[in-house]
């Protein structure tokens, strides 16, 4: 368990799976989309646009968050759909892109699903595994399957098993404004799963949240992307199109709707 040094911890713990708890969403929303992670985003959809081999068309952004990167895509002229279950952050996307067109759909991407209607899907940073089961996760990707068009690139971006067996199970960051946000990352036995515990100190109060999540390696996306129907998956190293190999820092993987 992480340290609460004597301060005083608020938990976040209900019935519900940790992703439909808005509290979550809201007290992490500053590290998670703070200023420099909004900057990047425009970078980021360059080379993932570049990795994709896709110019222009439908584009949808599964799990949009507060339009990242939704809302550079449409600024390029791309016909952006942004799916995310949470109104906190359909909220804030709302807000950042109120004098942009884009569609934005409230909805659990096991349930979303629009027949050939994408020329590119985007699933970045993680947001894929939150389910108890693989299945879930093979449902998801049969969805965004079935959602893109005939010869439609996927593109999605995860952490790997590769990336966090070698890292350290604990991790410190000091946000700008003063408050320590620590990270524990406990793999659970076989490796196809990892609990994440967040604890954020703000003076005398600390806040702290745990959550589980699926854990892939390289060859196990891709199977998966297979069995979903897809073809010509091809696995990177990073957004940049690098190999996916020991000093990968991410797992990419690009995918065909054939």
């Amino acid at each position: 368990m992480l340290p609460h040094a004597g301060r005083r911890a608020v938990g976040y713990s209900s019935g519900m799976p940790w992703f439909e708890n808005e509290a979550f969403w809201q007290t992490f929303y500053p590290y998670m989309f703070n200023e420099r992670k909004m900057a990047a985003a425009p970078g980021e959809v360059e080379r993932v646009l570049a990795l994709a081999g896709v110019a222009s068309g439908c584009v949808l952004d599964l799990c949009c968050g507060p339009a990242r990167h939704a809302l550079v895509l449409a600024q390029k002229g791309f016909k952006v759909t942004g799916v995310d279950r949470s109104p906190f952050l359909l909220s804030k996307a709302r807000e950042r892109s109120a004098d942009t067109e884009i569609e934005f759909v409230e909805s659990d991407m096991r349930e979303f699903v629009r027949p050939g209607a994408f020329d590119l899907a985007l699933s970045l940073f993680t947001s894929f595994g939150y389910f108890d089961s693989r299945d879930e996760d093979l449902a998801v990707l049969r969805n965004v399957r079935a959602s893109l068009k005939k010869g439609g690139v996927f593109v999605i971006d995860v952490l790997s098993k590769e990336y966090l067996i070698p890292q350290g199970a604990t991790r410190w960051d000091l946000w700008p404004s003063g408050e320590i946000h620590v990270s524990h990352y406990h793999p659970l036995p076989g490796w196809g799963r990892i609990r994440v515990e967040w604890l954020l100190v703000e003076g005398e109060r600390a806040r702290h949240f745990t959550f589980e999540h699926n854990l892939y390696s390289g060859q196990e996306l891709a199977t998966l992307l297979e069995r979903a129907g897809f073809t010509d998956v091809r696995l990177f190293g990073s957004l940049d199109g690098t190999l996916y190999d020991a000093s990968a820092t991410r797992l990419v993987a690009r995918a065909v709707a054939d």
